[in-house]
Order: structure tokens, then C-alpha cells, then sequence
């Protein structure tokens, strides 16, 4: 098969190891940066163009997209299912997933477990946004926000008053989340493939830090998950439209508590942590679920 990875870059551990597994497995695989793409959108023969060539031998795309780039992305990978070229992960459940609030809204509508939620913006009700969610300790989180930045935790009634009259005063907009003290500064990863965790870890914050991203400086160890979390993030990775997903949850007093679920998820702590070869997993999965270009049809 033909695969092309979109990945702004080519050394980052999740790109080369992907790269790596599918020329193990015999496939072509040209990893493209998305930012360096430009198409043409006609009806008849939509085309994605990357340094002067056109870009139509792909069979699969696995989209490798940062949150910064989100918009473009998606534009890109768009074209490309315009084009009938499968991809691991679909434009729209990619947007979804991005959206703080909305995949909130859409995994709360599904009755998934979540912390107990409450968004605002320019609301002078400050007070009784903190009861909405219980009291302090919470966390404010900006929606726009990746791997730990943009959160914090407001341990009293006047932190949290500051903390949110602080983002108010910046035209942000908020998500404000109950604390789960029960998690006690631990989260669990886990990794979706299909319909089917892969592998999951349990990650730590570190010393004085409720935050546990590995950006964060948080440490990572193999967990064995219960049934109900399984279920859970197999659940929420689905609601979202997502085949491949990193699905962070905490383990609260009443079950697991979906955080965030992620659809670009990394690869080298998960990795490095259950000794899994999630890659190769990754691109057997496209294997036995993308069609090849000889019999694709655009859709």
C-alpha cells in the first residue's frame, strides 16, 4: 500500500516511528506537511499538490495534525477524502475532538462520564458559576489550550473568583471542571485503536503539580485498566467519530471521568511505558481496513 503521513515534522518520534513500522510491513510512505500543501477544488477532479507534484498514489492517510494547525489540516485531509483516499481518522471527528466544549457537549449527550462541566465567557455571575460545579476546588481550563497549557486548578473560592476574572479580562472563553481529589494528580491514557484499547498507562504528575502531561513533567507507568474503563474510552472514542485515540480519563469515586480525548495521541509514552509496538498496530489496522487505489472510488 501507499501511505502518506501528515506531519509538519518527519523526526518527531510519533512520525518516524510510524514511518519506520510501515516499511517494516512493506508499504510505501512519503510523510507531508500539510502547511506546504495547496489543492484544487473542482467537482470533477478534486487535487491535493505538495513541491510541484500531485499528490493521488495514496491508498491511506494517517493524519499526524497539531493543534495548531488544525483549520488547514483538516482543509487538507478534506481534499484528500474528496479524493476517496482513506484516512485513519476523519476530517470532521478530528474538528470534533478539537473542540473543547463540543466534544464535551457531545460526549455529555451520549452519557458518557465526564467531571461535572460548566462553560462561560463574559458571565459577571462568577460566584454562582462555582457552585454550578460544586465549589473549589475546580479547574479552569482555556478552550484553545494543548497538552496541560492554558489550565489551573484554584484551590479556594477566591482563587478560583481570580482565576476566572483573570481569563474574563482576556476575552477567553472557559471551561470550568469539578476536581477530582480522588485521582490524586494521576490520569490513565488510553490508547484506541478500532474498537479495541491497545494499551494503557497511568500517568503521574510531578511534585506539587496536578497537571500529569509528560509535557508537564508528569512520569508514566504501565496500568491495568478495569472493565468499565475500557468500556468508557472505547465509548468515547467512538461518539467522536475517532478509530485511532489517545482517551484520557480519571478514576473517580462514581467511575471513570473522561478529560480529554485526543486524536493526534503521541506514541512514545505510551510506547515506552507498556513496551507495546502501537505503531505497527496502528498500520495493521489500515491494512485491514483501507481499500486499495485500484478498486477506491470517490465518494
Amino acid at each position: 500500500m501507499n501511505i502518506g503521513i501528515l506531519s509538519t515534522n518527519p523526526e518527531l518520534y510519533s512520525t518516524r516511528r510510524l514511518v519506520e513500522e510501515a516499511r517494516n510491513l512493506g508499504h510505501e510512505v512519503l510523510v507531508v506537511n500539510p502547511l506546504q500543501c495547496y489543492m484544487n477544488i473542482t467537482s470533477s477532479s478534486p487535487t491535493v499538490h505538495y513541491k510541484k507534484r500531485t499528490l493521488d498514489q495514496f491508498d491511506a492517510i494517517i493524519p499526524r495534525i497539531g493543534a495548531s494547525i488544525t483549520f488547514y489540516g483538516a482543509a487538507v485531509l478534506r481534499q484528500f477524502e474528496m479524493m476517496g483516499v482513506y484516512s485513519i481518522n476523519g476530517s470532521i471527528s478530528i474538528t470534533r475532538s478539537r473542540d473543547k466544549l463540543r466534544s464535551a457537549q457531545i460526549l455529555a449527550r451520549k452519557d458518557v462520564g465526564l467531571p461535572i462541566t460548566a462553560f462561560a465567557h463574559g458571565t459577571l455571575h462568577t460566584k454562582d458559576l462555582i457552585e454550578i460545579v460544586g465549589g473549589p476546588p475546580l479547574v479552569v481550563k482555556i478552550l484553545e489550550g494543548t497538552q496541560g497549557k492554558g489550565v489551573v486548578l484554584a484551590e479556594t473560592q477566591n482563587a478560583a473568583e481570580s482565576v476566572i476574572g483573570a481569563f474574563r479580562s482576556l476575552d477567553a472563553n472557559i471551561l470550568i471542571q469539578e476536581f477530582i481529589k480522588e485521582a490524586k494528580g494521576t490520569d490513565i491514557r488510553c490508547f484506541v485503536i478500532g474498537e479495541k484499547v491497545v494499551a494503557s498507562m497511568m500517568r503521574q504528575a510531578k511534585e506539587g503539580e496536578f497537571r500529569s502531561n509528560l509535557h508537564q513533567g508528569g512520569s508514566a507507568r504501565l496500568v491495568k485498566i478495569t472493565p468499565e474503563e475500557r468500556a468508557t474510552a472505547v465509548k468515547a472514542a467512538k461518539v467522536l467519530g475517532l478509530r485511532v485515540a489517545g482517551v484520557d480519563l480519571l478514576r473517580g469515586k462514581n467511575g471513570p471521568k473522561i478529560m480529554e480525548v485526543n486524536s493526534s495521541p503521541g506514541l512514545e509514552g505510551i510506547e515506552t511505558a507498556t513496551k507495546k509496538n502501537v505503531s505497527r498496530m496502528i498500520i495493521e489496522y489500515i491494512e485491514k481496513n483501507a481499500r486499495p487505489s485500484s478498486s477506491r472510488k470517490v465518494e
